[in-house]
């Protein structure tokens, strides 16, 4: 009889981790009298990017960062997006910035994305972030990949020599999780929604993360029996990337949805504002 995967509670080690955040961040502020502060930047009022920069900013009251929250017209161009991004990269009562993406189809996210100074760019978006991520080098992960290499760690997951599979390509999730993943000696494929015989390739990953924006994409006959399921999906209705029920019965370590990596997603965003913030204030 199959026995159930254990789950990785992404809620519960966010927890630990966000507390250490909130205890540097009131260390900061009382040593050199100013608070971490992040600056979030909403384009439009779509409501489940309207939720998520809440969420965020509620995060970071916990926490003891202040959050500067800029609300822009849905009709905002591009280079008004950028001149925004640009100020706030000028501005040194802000350490941290967040565009919360997509920005709306009319929008160049990746000129907007570049606007971010890197020294500010906690959500780790830019090029040069990327950059950083993919040669070893000091910088800020993207916040969902850095928060699913915590996870692996936290239930001890050994990556060196380990076949790690990734579907899904976006640069902001896919692309940087790989390079993680790479620097970490793990032996890593990418795959996507157009990989032709996707199942043959997923079934051979030790590592499986989903990345690849459609709900239960991923199912039992995916995954190689023993593997570690990592579903960075957030679809509509809670739904992850993987047919959580079917995978879990293959799968030895598996991440819910929700209470997986979204948290964590969270908890190293406010951890880099805080990195952000010692490092801006010379307080390090």
């Amino acid at each position: 009889m199959a026995q159930d995967a254990r789950l990785m509670d992404g809620s519960a080690l966010a927890r630990g981790i966000v507390e250490q955040a909130a205890r540097r961040a009131a260390d900061l502020t009382e040593r050199t009298g100013t608070a971490p502060c992040l600056a979030t930047v909403l384009v439009g009022d779509d409501p489940a990017s309207v939720t998520y920069v809440r969420m965020k900013r509620n995060r970071c009251a916990k926490a003891g960062i202040v959050s500067r929250h800029v609300a822009l017209p849905a009709a905002t161009t591009t280079a008004e997006l950028v001149d925004t991004l640009t100020a706030l990269s000028d501005d040194a009562g802000v350490h941290g910035i967040l565009l919360q993406h997509p920005a709306g189809p009319h929008i160049d996210e990746r000129a907007a994305f570049e606007a971010i100074a890197p020294e500010k760019d906690v959500d780790g978006v830019t090029g040069h972030s990327f950059a950083a991520m993919s040669f070893g080098l000091d910088g800020f992960a993207s916040c969902t990949p850095g928060g699913i290499l915590r996870l692996l760690d936290h239930y001890d997951v050994d990556l060196a020599g380990k076949h790690a599979v990734v579907v899904g390509r976006s640069a902001i999730l896919g692309k940087p999780v790989g390079m993680l993943l790479l620097g970490r000696n793990a032996t890593v494929t990418y795959c996507h929604s157009r990989t032709t015989g996707l199942a043959s390739v997923t079934r051979e990953a030790d590592v499986l993360i989903a990345a690849v924006g459609r709900p239960r994409f991923l199912g039992g006959a995916h995954i190689k029996p023993g593997a570690v399921v990592v579903d960075a999906g957030s679809n509509p209705g809670h739904v992850g990337d993987v047919d959580f029920d079917a995978a879990r019965t293959r799968a030895a370590l598996i991440t819910p949805v929700p209470g997986g990596v979204g948290p964590m997603t969270i908890a190293t965003l406010l951890t880099q504002t805080v990195d952000a913030a010692t490092a801006q204030l010379n307080a390090g």
